[in-house]
């Protein structure tokens, strides 16, 4: 009888791991299901529908499960009590599945535009102020002829809650300076979140002014873009999530979400970035940004390419 206590041995050790290894699983799948329980509560959260009447209206409705490209725009606005503040940081975004690529532009919040809904030219950043994101997203899609898709709004002053929730972020700068008491040498940093803000809030010592803060935000927002598409920014994701519920408001709902996820997430790995050129001038004693007509009209060609448009 003694031969067989070895086989019995071995079968108890095999049923000591499958146990083992069923509470593990079982663990995994329920913290699984946890994030995705959370995912979908923050993405309601910050989910804010917007009705209107798009200036630039797509041909067909946009299908992303289908890898169609798509645009969003990103407005950066300093709220505060009582006022409604102005959208200072105003990112186009188009996304192509297909040529797995994003590009951004940064669009110089003194440009003179048609304020699509008021009947006047203004600053560009002033539709926000007069007429919220609707009005914001009509006037860009006026200014650059294409569709805009999405928008995300966020909260500047919360931004650094953004930043720090990742973990803090990298940057390449390219300018020595000094911003709200914080030193930035040449180089690679790394950056906390009311580092990031400062950062990228800089543009009195540069002396490409707006150009070179729009720049430094295109910057931190891919910074940010990067570590929270890290594997180890899952542990932290409790705090992600509370960081985006207090500061992003979007259009995008969680099944969009989940979509763009799915199909679209190798182009965040090349990013083009660049800018609208013109030059100032005063108009009635208030100073414009003035784009010439044919560096539009490339900014819109190009534009419409990679949103596959043209």
């Amino acid at each position: 009888m003694a031969r067989f206590k070895p086989k019995k041995k071995k079968k108890r050790g095999l049923k000591i791991f499958l146990t083992v290894l069923l509470v593990l699983v079982a663990g995994v799948v329920a913290y699984g299901y946890s994030i995705y329980h959370n995912l979908n509560k923050a993405a309601t959260s910050v989910h804010s529908p917007i009705d209107r009447t798009p200036a630039v209206k797509r041909s067909s409705e946009l299908k992303l499960n289908k890898k169609e490209p798509f645009s969003v725009l990103m407005l950066g606005v300093d709220e505060r009590p009582g006022d409604k503040g102005r959208s200072d940081t105003m990112i186009v975004i188009t996304v192509n599945p297909e040529k797995k690529s994003m590009e951004m532009l940064s669009i110089p919040r003194d440009t003179r535009v048609e304020i699509v809904g008021r009947g006047a030219e203004d600053k560009i950043n002033h539709a926000y102020a007069f007429g919220g994101v609707e009005m914001s997203m009509n006037t860009v899609e006026k200014f650059l002829d294409i569709p805009i898709d999405y928008y995300v709004k966020m909260n500047m002053e919360g931004f650094k809650d953004i930043v720090d929730s990742v973990g803090g972020i990298t940057v390449n700068n390219d300018l020595d300076f000094t911003q709200d008491g914080h030193h930035f040498a040449v180089g690679n940093l790394n950056l906390n979140g009311t580092e990031a803000l400062s950062y990228a809030r800089m543009r009195y010592e540069d002396s490409r002014g707006d150009f070179g803060r729009q720049m430094r935000q295109r910057q931190v927002i891919q910074g940010v873009m990067n570590k929270g598409a890290n594997i180890s920014a899952l542990w932290k994701y409790d705090d992600i999530l509370k960081a985006l519920s207090n500061n992003v408001e979007t259009n995008i709902t969680f099944d969009e979400m989940k979509d763009i996820q799915k199909n679209y997430a190798d182009a965040r790995h090349n990013i083009e970035q660049f800018q609208i050129d013109g030059s100032g001038s005063t108009i009635g004693g208030v100073w414009y940004y003035i784009v010439p007509q044919d560096e539009r009209a490339s900014v819109q060609a190009r534009l419409k390419d990679h949103l596959g448009l043209n």
